[in-house]
C-alpha cells in the first residue's frame, strides 16, 4: 500500500509541474444543430475548405448570401480540458476581421457550474465577448507588468467563485479563434496596430522626407502607359499619350501625414488644423497625402468627395485595405512640389491596418474603346509604402503569459498572504510544536486559526480542496483529461503542495486538522455545541472502527463512477458538502443546503462526524499519510499501560489502547501533545513527580 502511495504521489507531482495536455477533441455537432443557432440576418454557409473544414468550421453568410466570416465550435478546435476532463464547447461566430459576432455555450461539465453556481453566471460571463475582436489583447482580471497598464488591453470580468473554469473557457475561445484566423484569414493581424506618437517633435524639410523614404514617388510616362496596353484593343485609344510619349501620365507622391512632424513638413497650418480636427473625430484613421502632377488625376470626374476613391485602392498582407477620402481641402506647406491634384486619404486601423507594415497603393489606368458602348480596359501601377517607426507608438502587445503565470499574478496578494500563513503554520506545528501546544490558551489560538481558515482560505480564497481534483488527477493519469486544469487555480494548488509536504512530516493531519475549511467549520460548531451543553454522541471503539471504513467505500465508489459513468461524476461528488458550504456560501437549492447544514449541526453532537466517517477526500489524505517518515508524537512506556488519558481525551479515536498513535486517523489537533508535556495532566509525569517528592522527603528524614 505504501509503495502504491509513493508511486501515485510521484506521478502526480511530476505531471503537475509539466502537464499541458489537451483532451480528446469532441466530434463537431451535426450541421442541423448549428444551423438552428444562427439567427438572421446571418445564415450558415458551406463547410470551409482545408483541414479546418473537417473540424466543423463553416462559412458565415449575410442576408445577401455573401461570405462575411466563419462559424465554429471551440471543442473540436481547442479541446482544453476542464475539471471534469471534458472540454468546454462553445459556438463562435466571427467575421473576417476577427470580430466576435456571437458566442453561445453548447456544453460544459465544470463541477462549479453543473450543480454549484449553475450555468447562469457562466453564460453571463460569455456575454462579454460579442463585439470584441481577437486583434485586441483580451485578459481576465487585473493588469500585470508594463504592458498591462496600456490602453491596448481589454479586461474581462471573471466569475469570483469559478476563476479557473472561466480561464479555461477564455483560453479555449482564443485558441479556437486564432486557429481559424491563422488558417482562413491569412494576413489578418492579431496585434494592435501602431499609431502616431503626438509627443514626437522633429524638424523636417521636404528634402528630408524624400531622402529618408518618408515621401515616396511613382512616375509613369505616357510611353510606359502605352507599353502596358500594347497588344490590346485599347493600344491606340489614348492620342495624348502618343503625341507626348515623354510626358508624365503619373507623377505621384505618397506621404503618411499621421505623425505631426511629417504633417508640419508637408501641409499648411490651416490644413493641419483641419486634419487634427478630423483625427479627433476619427481617432482610428491613418491619413495619407497623395499628390499627382501627371494626367492621371487620382480620381475620375465622377468621384464624390468623402467616399472611397474610384481610381485608387490598396492592400496589405494580401488582403484588400479600405481607403476613403477625408474631405479636406489640401494646401501644401513650402517645399513639396506643385501638383495638379492633392488629396488626403485615410485607412482604418480598426480593420487591421498597420502603418509600420508594408502596404501597396494601386493606381488604376482606364481606357475606353468604341463610341456608343465602349469597352473598358484597365491596367494597374503600384507603389509600396511603409511609415518610419520612430514616429509611432509601437504596442508591445499583450504577450500572453502561460495560464498558470497569469493566474498567479491575478491572485498575487492572496498568494502572498497564504504563503506567509502557511509558513507560520508549518513553523508552529514543526519546531515550535511543543511550545505552541503548551500555551495556556492553546485551544483559543487553535480556534482563531480555524476561523481564519474558514474565512480566508475558504470563503475568500476559495481554497477548499475537493475530491473532484483527485478524480481529475486520476482521469489524467489514465489518459482521459489533463492535469493542466490545476494550474488555473494557484491558490488551491499551493494548499495541495503544502498538504502533500505534510504527508511526509505528519501524515494527513496538517490538512485535515488545520487547513480544511469545512473541517474547521465542523470543529467550530462542535465547540458551540459544547458551549450549549448539548449531549455528545460518542460511538464505542467497535462502531468507531467500522464507521471509519465508510470513507474508503465512498472513495472507491466515486472512483468507479468517474471512470464507468463520468457524466454522473460531478453529481456523485456532491457527497462532499464543500461546494455548498464554502464555494457558494450556502446559496443553492434547499436539498444541498439541508445536507451541508445538517452535517454541521450533527457536528455539534458528533465531533467532526463527516471528516471521520464519510469524507472521501479524507480517505485520500489518509492514504497519502502512508508517506509519513516519522512518528512525530512522543510516547512514553507508560502510555497505554497503565495510562489511558490521551486515548480517552482523543476526540478522533486515533490512539489505540496500547498508547500507539494511529496516524491515518490523527488530525494533528495537538491535544495529546499538550497532555504529554503538561506535568499537571500527564499521569506518568504526575506519578514521577510524586515519587520524586516522596524520595526527597525520605532523604530529608
Amino acid at each position: 500500500m505504501a509503495r502504491w502511495g509513493v508511486a501515485l504521489l510521484s506521478a502526480w507531482t511530476l505531471l503537475l509541474s509539466c502537464a499541458a495536455l489537451w483532451a480528446e477533441a469532441p466530434e463537431p455537432l451535426p450541421r442541423a444543430e448549428i444551423e438552428a443557432r444562427i439567427m438572421p440576418p446571418y445564415a450558415l454557409g458551406d463547410l470551409a475548405g482545408g483541414d479546418l473544414g473537417t473540424k466543423g468550421v463553416y462559412l458565415l453568410l449575410n442576408s445577401g448570401g455573401a461570405e462575411i466570416g466563419y462559424v465554429f465550435e471551440t471543442g473540436p478546435l481547442a479541446p482544453l480540458p476542464g475539471f471534469s476532463g471534458a472540454p468546454i464547447d462553445m459556438l463562435v461566430m466571427m467575421d473576417k476581421a476577427g470580430l466576435i459576432l456571437d458566442l453561445q455555450l453548447l456544453s460544459q461539465r465544470e463541477p462549479v457550474f453543473v450543480s454549484g453556481l449553475g450555468e447562469a453566471p457562466f453564460r453571463e460571463f460569455l456575454t462579454q465577448y460579442p463585439g470584441l475582436s481577437i486583434t485586441q489583447s483580451l485578459v481576465i482580471g487585473v493588469p500585470y507588468g508594463a504592458g498591462g497598464a496600456g490602453s491596448d488591453l481589454t479586461y474581462l470580468d471573471g466569475v469570483t467563485k469559478a476563476t479557473a473554469s472561466v480561464r479555461i473557457a477564455h483560453e479555449s475561445i482564443l485558441a479556437a479563434a486564432l486557429a481559424v484566423a491563422r488558417d482562413k484569414m491569412k494576413g489578418m493581424k492579431t496585434q494592435a496596430p501602431a499609431r502616431p506618437d503626438p509627443e514626437i517633435r522633429e524638424e523636417l524639410s521636404w528634402p528630408d522626407l524624400v531622402a529618408q523614404g518618408i515621401a515616396r514617388s511613382l512616375v509613369v510616362s505616357n510611353a510606359e502607359l502605352d507599353t502596358a496596353f500594347a497588344g490590346t484593343i485599347w493600344a491606340e485609344d489614348d492620342p495624348e499619350a502618343k503625341s507626348d510619349p515623354e510626358g508624365a501620365y503619373l507623377d505621384l507622391w505618397l506621404v503618411d501625414v499621421g505623425p505631426p512632424s511629417v504633417a508640419r513638413a508637408t501641409l499648411s497650418e490651416e490644413t493641419r488644423e483641419e486634419l487634427e480636427h478630423f483625427l479627433e473625430v476619427t481617432p482610428e484613421a491613418e491619413p495619407f497625402l497623395v499628390m499627382d502632377a501627371g494626367r492621371h488625376g487620382l480620381v475620375s470626374a465622377d468621384f464624390v468627395r468623402n467616399t472611397a476613391p474610384d481610381r485608387l485602392s490598396a492592400e496589405q498582407g494580401g488582403l484588400p485595405m479600405g481607403l476613403r477620402d477625408a474631405d479636406i481641402w489640401v494646401e501644401l506647406a513650402e517645399g513639396p512640389p506643385e501638383t495638379e491634384t492633392a488629396m488626403i486619404l485615410w485607412a482604418d486601423r480598426r480593420q487591421g491596418f498597420d502603418p509600420l507594415t508594408e502596404w501597396t497603393l494601386k493606381l488604376q489606368a482606364v481606357r475606353r474603346h468604341g463610341m456608343f458602348q465602349p469597352q473598358i480596359g484597365d491596367r494597374h501601377f503600384t507603389l509600396d509604402y511603409v511609415a518610419p517607426e520612430r514616429f509611432f507608438i509601437v504596442p508591445q502587445g499583450h504577450k500572453p503569459l502561460p495560464a498558470w503565470a497569469e493566474a498567479m499574478h491575478n491572485r498575487k496578494p492572496d498568494l502572498i498572504v497564504l504563503a506567509v500563513g502557511l509558513v507560520a503554520l508549518l513553523v508552529l506545528l514543526g519546531p515550535l510544536m511543543n511550545r505552541f501546544a503548551a500555551q495556556r490558551y492553546f485551544t483559543r489560538y487553535r480556534l482563531v486559526i480555524l476561523a481564519l481558515v474558514v474565512t480566508f482560505v475558504g470563503w475568500w480564497g476559495q481554497g477548499q480542496l475537493s475530491i473532484v481534483t483527485v478524480l481529475a488527477v486520476l482521469r489524467a493519469l489514465s489518459g482521459d483529461g489533463s492535469l493542466s486544469v490545476l494550474l488555473y487555480d494557484p491558490f488551491s494548488l499551493l494548499i495541495w503542495a503544502v498538504a502533500i509536504l505534510g504527508f511526509f512530516l505528519w501524515g494527513r493531519g496538517l490538512f485535515c486538522g488545520w487547513l480544511c475549511p469545512f473541517g474547521a467549520m465542523q470543529e467550530l460548531m462542535h465547540h458551540l455545541g459544547r458551549g450549549l451543553r448539548l449531549p455528545q454522541i460518542m460511538p464505542n471503539a467497535r462502531w468507531d472502527h467500522r464507521l471509519k471504513k465508510l470513507k474508503y467505500l465512498m472513495l472507491a465508489g466515486l472512483v468507479f463512477v468517474a471512470f464507468a459513468a463520468p457524466d454522473y461524476a460531478e453529481k456523485a461528488a456532491e457527497v462532499e458538502p464543500f461546494k455548498t458550504a464554502v464555494t457558494v456560501y450556502f446559496q443553492r437549492s434547499w436539498p444541498y443546503i439541508a445536507y451541508a447544514a445538517g452535517l454541521l449541526l450533527l457536528s455539534m453532537v458528533l465531533f467532526k462526524g463527516f471528516c471521520r466517517y464519510l469524507c472521501p477526500l479524507g480517505a485520500v489524505m489518509a492514504i497519502g499519510g502512508l508517506l509519513r517518515g516519522r512518528d512525530w508524537i512522543k510516547r512514553r512506556e507508560a502510555c497505554g499501560s497503565p495510562c489511558q488519558l490521551c486515548r480517552v481525551k482523543c476526540a478522533y479515536g486515533a490512539i489505540r489502547k496500547t498508547g500507539e498513535i494511529q496516524y491515518d486517523e490523527c488530525f494533528q489537533c495537538l491535544d495529546c501533545v499538550t497532555i504529554h508535556d503538561d506535568p499537571g495532566q500527564c499521569v506518568p509525569l504526575i506519578l514521577a513527580a510524586k515519587r520524586g517528592a516522596r524520595n526527597r522527603q525520605e532523604e530529608a528524614a
